[in-house]
């Protein structure tokens, strides 16, 4: 993998229109499928400018990946469904305004679940995204083309975005560094909403730092954005003994927990470890999809073929036109949800289940912020297993419990990032470092310890 600084040592020795066009011709013949869209002009023309001496910015020279449900304006955003594949966007996303007054070189758009719907990649309209470590299997989802990307040297930096794990769950199948923010760091503006109220935007990486140096570019204030906290970040990892509790809820399979085991036992030597157990986390998993598939069901009510998505040439009358458009535009898992979603807000079931998965929210939010009052981070096994065999997952229910350890963060807006510690038959295993409100430096602090004490 490619991080920033060693991006920075090639550019001084060559030129960067010539490392772009190699990266993207590695693009081009790749086998991963992480990029729905290449921007292959732009990026070059913007490594041209570098190369005669229009510098910058903190990422002048330095390619960034884009999921693509995060707007671009002129660059085709399809949110990896057949309803928006010929979608350009009239404007760019909050990040994607910073990225580029930072002097980034925009090098693609990422494959992704349709609509961010999926724990595989499987669902997205243009294909699976193959695992580096073994293209057999999926790169997790739905930020899987932005973490296959990093992991197969096809970027240096990726956007992903993270509703219940999209962010952690292919960062923990492909081994690199993810961060899911706190709520409000980082504006959502220009990003197609799946479900509002538990999404964000977040750095995908080769190492910590990269990750928090994104994270300083592209978290702040953005008045367009109702749900931004204003508060900037300035990338200060925290260094100090810290007191680590282990979630006693959050678990994995007999050969994945054994490998976190004994990681933990390494942990000690340098940390103050203690088991901690969060009652309500046992509720989080299905409070959290009802509450996703609510919100989808009403966010995607828009793409009716009139108003916004694919369109169809013959109008006779507006139910078949519509009903037909939905038909043919989603794909099965984002009709799945859109009808469950439907069915917990109708009348007569809105009290039995979306209120009741409010409910246990707080719970969940009140649990966190107990565990908060006596540990500086909260650790687990990111996904309970390595990386699916391709076609592995036919159940939706064993996908969705899949997503059982990164759900419950998002309940609670709590950052959150995914990285690294081991390799289990030859497939990376990843480390969960969940932390307290905007303390994003502690859990970046407390994982490069990790990384260097060698855990």
């Amino acid at each position: 993998m490619i991080t920033v600084r060693e991006w920075k040592e090639r550019l001084e020795e060559e030129k960067a229109y010539d490392l772009v066009s190699e990266l993207i011709e590695k693009i081009e013949k790749s086998r991963l499928n992480a990029y729905v869209t290449v921007t292959k002009e732009e990026a070059l023309k913007k490594a041209e400018e570098y190369d005669r001496g229009r510098r910058d910015g903190r990422l002048a020279g330095i390619p960034v990946a884009i999921k693509d449900n995060i707007s671009t304006e002129g660059i085709r955003t399809t949110c990896g469904s057949r309803m928006l594949e010929n979608y350009i966007p009239p404007y760019d996303a909050h990040v994607v305004e910073r990225l580029k007054q930072e002097g980034a070189i925009i090098i693609g758009k990422t494959n992704m679940d349709e609509f961010g719907m999926g724990t595989t990649t499987e669902t997205s309209y243009f294909g699976v995204v193959r695992n580096p470590h073994d293209l057999k299997r999926v790169a997790g989802g739905s930020s899987g083309g932005s973490a296959a990307a990093i992991a197969g040297d096809e970027t240096v930096l990726s956007l992903g975005t993270d509703t219940g794990g999209s962010i952690r769950c292919p960062s923990s199948f492909t081994g690199v560094y993810g961060l899911k923010p706190t709520y409000g760091l980082v504006s959502r503006f220009g990003l197609i909403a799946y479900a509002n109220s538990l999404e964000q935007i977040g750095p995908m990486a080769a190492s910590i730092d990269d990750l928090g140096f994104l994270l300083e570019i592209i978290a702040g204030r953005d008045d367009r954005d109702s749900t931004n906290s204003g508060r900037e970040f300035s990338y200060r990892p925290v260094s100090k003994r810290f007191r680590v509790g282990v979630v006693e809820e959050m678990q994995a399979n007999p050969e994945v927990q054994q490998v976190f085991e004994e990681f933990v036992e390494r942990l000690r030597k340098i940390a103050d470890v203690e088991t901690v157990s969060l009652p309500s986390l046992k509720y989080a998993l299905p409070a959290y999809y009802v509450i996703a598939m609510s919100e989808a069901s009403s966010n995607l009510a828009r793409y009716d073929g009139v108003r916004y998505g694919y369109a169809l040439e013959n109008l006779d009358s507006w139910n078949r036109y519509f009903s037909r458009v939905r038909a043919e535009g989603f794909g099965a898992e984002v009709k799945r949800r859109i009808m469950m979603g439907s069915y917990a807000l109708s009348a007569g079931y809105y009290g039995k289940y979306y209120l009741k998965a409010l409910k246990v929210r707080t719970l969940v939010i009140n649990d966190f912020r107990r565990a908060f009052e006596k540990f500086d981070v909260l650790i687990s096994p990111t996904m309970p297993s390595t990386a699916f065999k391709i076609g592995e997952l036919t159940d939706p229910v064993t996908m969705y419990k899949a997503d059982v350890n990164t759900t419950p963060i998002n309940l609670a807006g709590l950052p959150a990032l995914s990285m690294p510690v081991r390799e289990l038959d030859g497939l990376p295993v990843g480390l969960q470092v969940i932390g307290n409100h905007f303390e994003e430096n502690t859990i970046l602090g407390f994982a490069k310890q990790v990384e260097e004490h060698e855990v």
